[in-house]
């Protein structure tokens, strides 16, 4: 098993809240509080987070940065409940998210979380709609209703015209585009990016970004963005650095 690599750069961040719409954040959707990873093998142990404590209000977008292997993905999969915390809690709307089995869990992911990747893990032999459709069919949603929703979210990304292609027949920033009607399909509260825009050029990483920032408002949802991109993260209402385990704000 690969572990992750400890931070070996000591990063300091401090911003203004002037320039940022949110400056009296309202009550959280979600929060992490006290949330700790350790990995152990043998004698070994690292610790990768420490204490992390996040408050995300509705319609909130926030950044991540910091150095790699810092722990930023391992962050974002305890967020998306992928992974569990070795200590700490995480809450939707006051309860404990832990406190579920695995069944209940990937239930809640699939109603209540989205996420984007910098690879977009499309299925290769289905089509753009059959992609964006795929979470809604796994719940059983009524086929019709979740393929309108699905051409609906297509138009919204600017892939109305490419929805019978398959995956292999769409531009990189067409298959990200795709990923991210996919990840809107069940209208998350919380929508988890990391590295949305890593593997495209500039020119289209800024129209997936601006994409993620009007679907975000005009959803009034919650998104973490995991980045490297300094300007993309400038843009947000929060930059967060995530150093020697400890998230700064």
């Amino acid at each position: 098993m690969i572990q992750p690599k400890p931070c070996d750069t000591k990063m300091t961040n401090q911003i203004t809240t002037d320039n940022h719409p949110h400056n009296h954040p309202a009550a959280p959707i979600f929060s992490a509080q006290g949330v700790s990873k350790v990995y152990r093998s043998g004698d070994q142990r690292l610790e990768v987070l420490k204490n992390i404590n996040l408050d995300l209000a509705a319609g909130t977008m926030a950044a991540i940065v910091g150095a790699s292997g810092c722990g930023k993905t391992t962050l974002l999969h305890i967020l998306g409940t992928l992974d569990r915390p070795s200590s700490g809690n995480l809450f939707f709307k006051s309860k404990d998210v832990f406190a579920k089995n695995d069944t209940e869990l990937a239930l809640f992911r699939n109603q209540t979380l989205g996420f984007v990747f910098q690879f977009h893990h499309l299925l290769p032999e289905f089509s753009a709609l059959e992609n964006v459709m795929m979470p809604g069919l796994i719940n059983r949603k009524d086929r019709s209703e979740i393929t309108a929703d699905a051409n609906e979210l297509l138009n919204k990304v600017g892939l109305g015209h490419r929805t019978a292609h398959r995956v292999g027949e769409l531009s990189g920033g067409e298959q990200q585009r795709v990923a991210l009607a996919r990840a809107m399909i069940m209208k998350p509260s919380l929508l988890l990016a990391d590295e949305p825009t890593g593997n495209l050029d500039a020119k289209t990483g800024n129209k997936i970004f601006d994409l993620l920032q009007e679907i975000n408002s005009s959803r009034a949802m919650s998104t973490v963005m995991v980045t490297h991109n300094e300007e993309l993260a400038a843009k947000m209402d929060r930059r967060l650095t995530l150093a020697d385990g400890v998230l700064h704000e």
